[in-house]
């Protein structure tokens, strides 16, 4: 399974997004692959969850990608709460 952690340029809020994702799925005891990137890169890369903030990562959900909304990348047990009935 692949996580990828989606913000606009890749670079400062996705990489603090994916270190505290990380952080949760640790606590969870999952072990999941994650990564970060922009979001035109995010388009054309597969994963099997796509998470972001809700202006950035509504841009991908297509209907046929599985999208999570974090309002507060900050909060690892949103991040728990929303990703845990995904896995």
């Amino acid at each position: 399974m692949k996580i990828l952690v989606v913000c606009g340029n890749g670079l400062g809020s996705s990489f603090i997004m994916e270190l505290n994702v990380k952080k949760a799925l640790q606590e969870l005891g999952k072990d999941v692959e994650v990564a970060h990137t922009d979001l035109a890169s995010a388009m054309a890369e597969k994963a099997d969850i796509y998470v972001g903030a809700g202006d950035i990562i509504d841009q991908l959900d297509n209907g046929d990608r599985t999208i999570v909304r974090i309002v507060n990348m900050m909060s690892i047990s949103e991040i728990q709460s929303k990703i845990e009935p995904l896995l």
